[in-house]
């Protein structure tokens, strides 16, 4: 069973890396085509913008690379920034071209006064449908840093959150899966969420 956290400079990988340890899951950082061809299950991580993370996943090769690996049955996990991206479109600074697995474009948060942006801080989860990463989460609480929410048809979200709307807080089209929130830093919610997932990749 290998786990591969895909390493693009986009941030937070050492709490990913700490949170899968922790479940007992040893999961590697990597750039490495064939690390990432071979592997059970694929994480992407993220934190920043969306036009930097996509340009630096095609300079390092890695685009055409998970597009591969998806094809081939492989689940993948995107986290925050990792789960816009997954859309068709993105819409922070420019319009940019994400990885298309799931249709849909990546809009900004509009703020209010009762609701700043970016969103940060615990919300409760709402589940819309279960998916293999859903069990026990609804009224579930988890951690989110965002200005930007997957704008996807209904048919792709499995649990949202209320910030003034209801965001998508975790989105899936058959093995690709997205979670809008940091699982690695939402305690023994998030933990079971990682858990799920790796039990995904189990059954691959």
């Amino acid at each position: 069973m290998k786990i591969i956290v895909i390493d693009y400079d986009a941030g937070n990988t050492a709490n990913v890396l700490r949170a899968l340890s922790k479940i007992g899951m040893p999961a590697e950082l990597s750039q490495d085509a064939s690390k990432i061809l071979t592997a059970d299950g694929l994480i992407l991580p993220g934190v920043g913008a969306y036009p930097a993370a996509m340009a630096e996943l095609h300079k390092r090769g890695l685009v055409s690379v998970i597009k591969e690996a998806v094809a081939q049955g492989t689940p993948l996990l995107g986290i925050c920034l990792g789960m816009q991206v997954l859309t068709e479109v993105g819409l922070e600074h420019q319009e940019t071209e994400g990885f298309g697995f799931i249709p849909g474009v990546c809009r900004p948060i509009k703020a209010t006064k009762t609701m700043p942006v970016p969103h940060i801080g615990w919300n409760d989860l709402s589940v819309i449908q279960d998916s293999p990463l859903t069990d026990g989460l609804a009224r579930q609480s988890v951690y989110f840093v965002h200005s930007y929410f997957t704008d996807v048809p209904k048919a792709y979200i499995d649990v949202t959150t209320d910030y003034g709307m209801a965001i998508p807080a975790m989105i899936h089209k058959d093995n690709v899966y997205g979670a809008q929130f940091h699982p690695e830093k939402s305690g023994d919610v998030g933990l079971g969420i990682l858990k799920a997932f790796t039990q995904l990749c189990e059954q691959k």
